[in-house]
């Protein structure tokens, strides 16, 4: 007998037709968990909780006319948290977003009232004010390295004071000349303040610029080299740098999208309410942050979505006026939408955590 046995080569079975042929290292996870790998869909169900919430405690809701209110109070929320996202995406905030809203409703209206201008040249130099405040931001945080917890902050500040001051100085008063019966008002007002009919409800211009800024902002994110960027740079500038992103445009550029949404915001409230009291705005910058955290986004950057904001801001609305619907205390509103935010963080880094468990 010998000594020796001839070794039986291996023989590779293919895969049955239709079967996909796996290593064990790679394996497809559930669609559950794939899904709640989505940024937006915790907010996606803590708003549907919300809205039944209230559909069943405040019946006015229910209203036609009540919902279009809702719909307009969130969109002046989210078309502002929309850049707000973006840049907390890119790994940064901006604490001066709710003053800056004002300056450009400020600068529109005395430049325009006090010079006897068409009231477009006034829309469009605040434009330009509002894009070089995003900008001043932008590249004193890439300059300097310093944070954009305090590069804002400083900004904000200087914003408040100059609001206050410089509207004391120019009309006497807290809050600027009523411009309704100024050249090219109306057709200012059509763009950012007009009212259109839907079965017979009356629906507020913003909601649909809110639905468009949203599309275009996950377009964005999603289809386009500029969406890597921002979330290259939010998750590590130093390797996105490495690899040829341009951080300092996209940081930059990211800050003025804010300036651009404050602008917008602006405008709304300036063709609105024909005047614009100089002290307002304080505070509404942590309204949009939390929508934007609430909606997803990571103070700590590189992840989010545009579509978890809409929701948030939506969420926000209804709280405030389901609230007034339901007849109860408003002194509870700021509380409720503490609660919300806690929640939602914790529902946020929950989902994130059962979405990565292998």
């Amino acid at each position: 007998m010998s000594m020796t046995q001839q070794a039986t080569p291996a023989v590779d079975t293919p895969p049955a037709p239709g079967q996909k042929q796996s290593d064990g290292r790679t394996r497809q996870r559930p669609l559950a968990l794939r899904l709640l790998a989505r940024p937006e869909v915790g907010v996606f169900l803590g708003a549907v909780a919300v809205l039944v919430f209230f559909l069943f405690t405040a019946p006015p809701v229910r209203d036609g006319s009540s919902m279009a209110n809702i719909l307009y109070q969130s969109s002046t929320i989210g078309i502002m948290a929309l850049p707000v996202a973006l840049l907390m995406i890119g790994g940064e905030f901006d604490l001066s977003a709710g003053v800056a809203v004002i300056t450009s409703a400020l600068t529109a209206s005395m430049l325009s009232y006090q010079l006897t201008l068409n009231v477009w040249v006034g829309v469009i130099v605040a434009l330009l004010v509002s894009l070089a405040i995003g900008a001043f931001n932008g590249w004193l945080l890439v300059k300097t390295g310093l944070p954009s917890f305090l590069v804002t902050l400083g900004t904000f500040l200087i914003l408040q004071g100059v609001n206050l001051a410089v509207t004391s100085l120019v009309t006497g008063n807290v809050a600027t000349d009523d411009i309704s019966d100024m050249d090219g008002f109306t057709q200012a007002q059509k763009l950012f303040a007009s009212t259109f009919n839907v079965g017979g409800v009356n629906v507020k211009i913003t909601v649909v610029w809110w639905l468009v800024f949203a599309a275009l902002a996950t377009w964005v994110l999603l289809r386009t080299k500029y969406g890597n960027w921002i979330f290259a740079v939010g998750g590590n500038k130093h390797s996105a740098r490495a690899v040829g992103v341009p951080v300092t445009f996209t940081k930059i550029s990211l800050f003025m999208l804010v300036g651009f949404g404050a602008w917008f915001v602006g405008m709304h409230q300036l063709f609105s309410f024909n005047t614009v009291q100089s002290g307002e705005g304080v505070g509404q910058e942590l309204i949009y942050i939390a929508a934007a955290v609430i909606g997803g986004c990571l103070l700590t950057g590189g992840y989010g979505s545009a579509i978890g904001p809409v929701f948030g801001a939506f969420m926000f609305g209804m709280v405030q006026q389901g609230i007034v619907y339901a007849g109860w205390n408003p002194d509870w509103f700021k509380a409720f939408l503490g609660v919300m935010l806690l929640g939602a963080v914790l529902i946020n880094l929950w989902v994130q955590r059962t979405a990565t468990r292998r």
